[in-house]
């Protein structure tokens, strides 16, 4: 009991000391400067679209550390689950800027930095903003893939200490979120493709708000202070990176059609079309459900559930009660849904990338639909 009680006591003396350190580093003088770091975009899903990180450094106290808010646990219970609805909790964290930058060189990912031109006031009360949440419960937010992130943390920090907001001027300026997720994700298909399926209407709204990296950056260059004075310094490059981009032999376009058509061509086989109906039909209960379901408002209104249709498991029973007319009709009814989809789809960015599999999931249903058609043409013959 007494080593225990001993532990405790060098517990709260370094949690004591910590706080301690960390307050006392706010108190900056006139050489300190607070900067904008841009980190380049990673091979992981995760890390494909960059990073975003604040520095507050001060010379003459030798304090050089970087705020992130991209922070998470994977041992969290039920991380998925969290994750799906939307309630997963991300947290910031401090590191030195020297360990900041290593790791970054060390994926050889881009590391670039801009200075703000903010007064000593406005860096005192942000190097204080930052040393008191991360020492308290408000490092914690709960993490939104658009509205609330590394980027949109840091840009809410910088908004709420500037007399002006920061511009929205940036590359991605007048395109939708969609279409934004698509292009960065071209050299991952697969992933590229499950996202765009799981994305509802609202991800088709016109961009409002900087979420990535590369946004806040361009658009603190392109922010005018009161006076007409621009808000930060030239992008400096603090680490280049040399990695050529990845190409995979199996995750891509090409792969993707070529699946596709070997299950057009076996789907003569009742069992192999009878299975993909259940994939199908179970991929759209799940799409239609988890919009309900999860707190993240980019999954809601999902249109795709018209492609893969919950009403296949229903095509699926008639076909295993031996129901040929209940299933013709059902096909019939699917295949009216998937022309409707395609209309719809015209001016959407991952129309292309869904192609093959409207393809496939038309031949199915039109193997399905031949003999109503045939007899229908029949009649206006005859």
């Amino acid at each position: 009991m007494q080593t225990i009680s001993r532990l405790r006591l060098l517990l709260v003396f370094l949690l004591l000391a910590m706080s301690n350190y960390v307050q006392s580093q706010t108190t900056l003088s006139d050489r300190s400067f607070i900067s904008l770091i841009t980190c380049g975009p990673g091979n992981e899903l995760y890390s494909v679209f960059g990073h975003t990180g604040i520095r507050v450094a001060d010379p003459a106290t030798g304090m050089d550390v970087v705020y992130n808010y991209g922070m998470f646990n994977f041992d969290t219970p039920n991380f998925y689950t969290k994750f799906v609805k939307g309630d997963l909790q991300y947290y910031a964290a401090v590191n030195s800027y020297a360990d900041f930058v290593y790791t970054y060189q060390y994926y050889n990912r881009d590391v670039l930095e801009q200075k703000l031109n903010f007064t000593r006031q406005q860096k005192q009360q942000i190097a204080d903003k930052l040393a008191t949440d991360i020492v308290s419960d408000s490092k914690y937010y709960t993490y939104k893939y658009f509205e609330r992130n590394c980027t949109t943390m840091v840009a809410d920090i910088i908004n709420a200490h500037l007399p002006v907001k920061i511009s929205s001027k940036n590359e991605d300026e007048g395109k939708t979120y969609r279409k934004i997720v698509v292009e960065r994700l071209h050299n991952s298909f697969y992933e590229n493709l499950g996202i765009s399926l799981i994305f509802g209407y609202r991800t088709d709204s016109t961009l409002h708000n900087l979420f990535l990296p590369i946004q806040l950056l361009q658009g603190i260059e392109n922010t005018k202070l009161a006076d007409g004075s621009p808000l930060s310094g030239p992008v400096q490059t603090i680490h280049k990176s040399t990695a050529e981009p990845e190409t995979s032999i199996w995750n891509n376009f090409y792969t993707f059609i070529a699946a596709c058509l070997i299950l057009m061509a076996i789907s003569n086989n009742i069992v192999i079309r009878r299975s993909l109906y259940a994939i199908f039909g179970l991929l759209g209960i799940f799409f239609s459900v988890v919009g309900l379901y999860s707190f993240h408002t980019e999954i809601s209104q999902n249109y795709n559930v018209l492609l893969v249709n919950p009403l296949m498991l229903v095509l699926l029973y008639f076909s295993f009660a031996k129901n040929k007319r209940a299933t013709q009709i059902i096909a019939i009814v699917l295949l009216a849904l998937v022309f409707i989809y395609i209309i719809f789809m015209l001016n959407k960015p991952h129309l292309f990338i869904v192609l093959p599999l409207v393809a496939l999931i038309a031949v199915m249903l039109f193997r399905e639909a031949i003999p109503v058609i045939k007899k229908s043409s029949w009649r206006r013959g005859k």
